[in-house]
């Protein structure tokens, strides 16, 4: 730990920013066990009702998802109808508290549901050790299962939970602080989104209000015409005269609404082209709304927990053991990145780097191992793009263009991808 105390974020009934508290007012005794092992008993982990209550909140919502926590307060008949995420939370809390069968089975769902992680943990004697897998799991940005384990594992000492604890709580301020600007560009989408449908409407209206206008000024011309002919009979030369005058003035008149017409034709065609130039930007801002919508809930549902900033419940991790990715093109020093961003999820990672150093020959090798291929539209060759498409269709397997060349694409490409798999298993 450094010489700067760290702090804890408490969630506020009413939506407003966390406020934090200092962790320097956590007292020294972190863990409190009922009575101190015999000498000849082999040293256990700790038991949740033994941390320090300050600790109860972290766990609770870092290492248990918004589902599996209602599903186990359901279990002990504590859920109550319409309980919000925040309660279910505060009520979980109270109970990590107690020494009681509700404790006890709080503290056996935590076990089970971070088996895998309690069981890598085993393998660390020492305080290092402990650190050490620690640290090596929020570099692969395996958080909840880590941090169950490291809190409980026998050789944990004081300081390596508090380094735990401040770690798990700094990093929910760096997902909060990368989400803002994506968060706010979604705001300026939807409100160009908002004033572009204005415009559009506005536009059509008028255009239809000047295609009536001309449309009857017509019709009442030609009936002014027959009406006058219909009642001046050219009984004389002079009445002759003067309806050839009538007649010529109104040929004007129509001759002139005519061109008027053919202006208001060419004004409406040009509209029309505006509207669906405009219908396509707009339909094109909405999709990337989304995919950043989606990206953003894949961010939110890998880092920490099953909980967001406003206590809604998150989709739980996916799992795509078995199913081989390839990926094509890219930027060469985020493949690392992207490689452990698929493997945490269960899935094999195949890399090309669609023709740089990579011989394009390779690719339908590669392509014969994986279950589905993808590529960032943005940063991949129109060569190894339409070849990658082309060896698909040949054998079957299925392609997707990712919006950028960004993790987050890529964790928002594999969650559709379980989906699928989900339902075709259904089937």
């Amino acid at each position: 730990m450094g010489a700067a105390a760290p702090f804890v974020a408490i969630r506020s009934d009413t939506g407003a920013l966390p406020k934090a508290i200092d962790v320097s007012s956590i007292p020294p005794a972190l863990v409190m066990r009922d009575e101190a092992p015999p000498a000849d008993t082999p040293v256990r982990r700790t038991k949740i009702w033994e941390f320090n209550t300050n600790l109860h909140c972290s766990i609770v919502g870092t290492c248990l998802s918004t589902r599996e926590l209602r599903q186990l307060l359901n279990k002990l008949g504590l859920a109550a109808p319409g309980s919000t995420d925040h309660d279910l939370h505060g009520t979980a809390v109270s109970l990590a508290a107690r020494h009681d069968k509700a404790a006890k089975l709080l503290n056996k769902t935590l076990d089970e549901r971070h088996h895998l992680a309690i069981r890598q943990f085993e393998k660390a004697t020492t305080e290092d050790a402990v650190r050490a897998l620690w640290a090596d799991a929020v570099r692969r940005g395996e958080i909840p299962g880590a941090y169950w384990a490291t809190l409980t594992h026998p050789a944990a000492t004081h300081a390596v939970i508090r380094e735990a604890f401040g770690e798990v709580h700094m990093l929910s301020h760096l997902v909060g602080a990368a989400n803002r600007a994506d968060i706010r560009r979604l705001c300026q989408l939807e409100a160009d989104n908002a004033a572009l449908q204005a415009r559009l409407d506005r536009q059509q209206v008028a255009l239809r209000d000047a295609v009536v206008m001309r449309d009857a000024s017509i019709r009442e011309l030609r009936q002014a015409l027959a009406q006058r002919i219909a009642a001046e009979q050219p009984v004389a030369g002079e009445n002759c005269a003067m309806l050839r005058q009538l007649i010529a003035d109104l040929e004007r008149r129509l001759a002139g609404e005519a061109r008027r017409s053919a202006v208001l034709e060419e004004r409406l065609a040009a509209a029309r082209t505006v509207i669906a130039e405009e219908r396509a930007a707009r339909g094109k801002a909405e999709r990337e709304c989304s995919a950043l919508r989606s990206e953003l809930n894949v961010i939110e549902a890998s880092v920490l927990s099953g909980r967001d900033d406003s206590g809604l419940a998150i989709v739980s991790e996916p799992r795509l053991d078995g199913v081989t990715v390839l990926y094509v093109g890219g930027r060469p020093n985020q493949v690392a990145h992207l490689r452990a961003a698929a493997e945490r999820w269960g899935a094999a990672f195949l890399h090309h780097d669609g023709g740089i150093e990579h011989h394009l020959n390779l690719l339908a090798g590669l392509a014969s191992q994986a279950d589905i291929v993808v590529f960032p539209v943005d940063c991949v060759s129109h060569h190894a793009a339409q070849a990658a498409k082309l060896l698909c269709r040949q054998t079957g397997k299925r392609f997707m263009p990712l919006r950028s060349a960004s993790v987050t694409s890529l964790l928002a490409a594999l969650r559709q991808t379980e989906v699928a798999g989900q339902a075709d298993a259904a089937d």
